[in-house]
């Protein structure tokens, strides 16, 4: 743990209370091995921190030292690993050291997903931040573009963080406290390995940035040269290939078989999923058991959705709608008409069907083993028309 040690009142100052505050918590045990101490360890105000919080929230001394005896606040000590979250500076302040306006400084914070109430505590590091965004903007890069890109950014990297602290927890602080570790010791551990662990995070996600930049910039380029540009199609609307798939009857299935191995048979799909699309396909994302997958070749993801339910035996078995238009792209995700009819068409598949729209035909026209059988034109829900639909399959497979 850290040397650097600071007085009782500075301490206190930093935790947001009275220094007699501090002493009181310090004797009744709230802040383990603080009792009696003339100066105080960056850990221990750290955790006082987390105390005065707790305070905040209703919790009593006595449930707070039985927490922390019992190892369950042992994160309240690693927050000393973590830049200082409270500073002086406004966004006044930043908006005038950078050159951008106020209201857009507090856009992109929000955007980012942080609280706009901190907007008025801005520390060096949101100083620094928020020139490299001053810089890329300078640079020329179109700014309806890259607010898009501050929100990816901001739910992507929430979302990783989450899982860290999620993991950490559920691999690391629970069996430590299952074991009957006392808290100053699962404290230690956990300071130990975090502080092992993060300056790794960083470089591992920059090379998966940079491995993932690499491959899209490719398939964009691919994209160019094997697509049709739309004069008439509208700034953030692209023309791709949609598929959604999920199991079916998978409500039914998780009654029967309860949540966990319901919840491990959703982690098996997903996973046969990712494994087995095409180059120029990805996950979008996932809601439950349903995946929405995006590609620019139509006849790929076609190809790609038999191939998968002849391969995929497990059950419930999936189900997959094939579809492909021009939807509005915002924030990393793809919005409009021909996404929603995507999501109807693989509800009227049943089981280890492929089920595709007209404009797929159109599009592959003609296929090595593909074979289509027209089910008609099918009135699916919250759209006036019906729809062309037909059920994909490999040619040498047996009605």
């Amino acid at each position: 743990m850290s040397d650097d040690r600071v007085s009782l009142k500075e301490a206190a100052e930093e935790a947001g209370v009275t220094p007699d505050t501090l002493r009181r918590w310090a004797k009744s045990g709230v802040i383990p091995g603080a009792n009696g101490a003339k100066s105080w360890s960056r850990p221990a105000i750290a955790h006082a921190r987390l105390v005065a919080r707790l305070r905040e929230r209703g919790h009593s001394l006595k449930d707070i030292r039985d927490a922390a005896k019992d190892g369950r606040l042992a994160y309240g000590y690693l927050e000393d690993l973590f830049p200082e979250s409270r500073g002086t500076m406004t966004v006044e302040d930043v908006a005038r050291e950078t050159g951008l306006q106020e209201a857009l400084v507090e856009r992109i914070w929000t955007g980012l997903g942080f609280a706009r109430s901190e907007l008025d505590k801005l520390t060096e590091e949101d100083l620094q931040a928020t020139r490299y965004i001053a810089s890329v903007i300078d640079a020329g890069f179109p700014l309806v573009a890259f607010l898009q890109l501050v929100r990816v950014y901001g739910q992507a990297i929430s979302r990783i963080a989450d899982a860290e602290v999620r993991l950490f927890h559920l691999y690391v602080h629970e069996p430590l406290m299952r074991d009957g570790v006392p808290g100053l010791e699962i404290s230690d551990e956990m300071e130990n390995l975090a502080r092992d662990l993060l300056p790794l995070a960083s470089p591992i996600m920059d090379y998966v940035h940079q491995r993932y930049l690499q491959h899209f910039v490719e398939q964009d380029m691919v994209g160019h040269m094997e697509v049709d540009l739309d004069e008439s199609e509208q700034l953030g609307r692209v023309r791709v290939a949609i598929a959604f798939a999920d199991l079916a009857g998978y409500t039914r299935f998780t009654e029967e078989a309860g949540e966990e191995e319901a919840f491990s048979t959703v982690e098996r799909f997903i996973d046969a999923v990712t494994d087995t699309l095409p180059d120029d396909a990805r996950v979008v994302k996932t809601i439950g058991d349903e995946v929405m997958l995006v590609g620019q070749d139509v006849q790929a993801l076609a190809d790609w959705a038999v191939g998968f339910q002849r391969l995929y035996r497990e059950r419930p078995m999936a189900r997959i709608g094939v579809h492909v238009g021009v939807v509005l792209y915002r924030d990393g995700d793809y919005f409009g008409r021909e996404v929603n009819l995507a999501a109807r068409v693989v509800a009227r598949a049943r089981g280890g069907e492929v089920i595709v729209t007209d404009e797929v035909m159109e599009q592959i026209k003609t296929s090595e083993y593909l074979r289509f059988e027209n089910i008609g034109e099918v009135k699916l829900k919250g759209f006036d028309h019906p729809t062309a639909l037909c059920r994909a399959r490999i040619g040498d497979e047996e009605d």
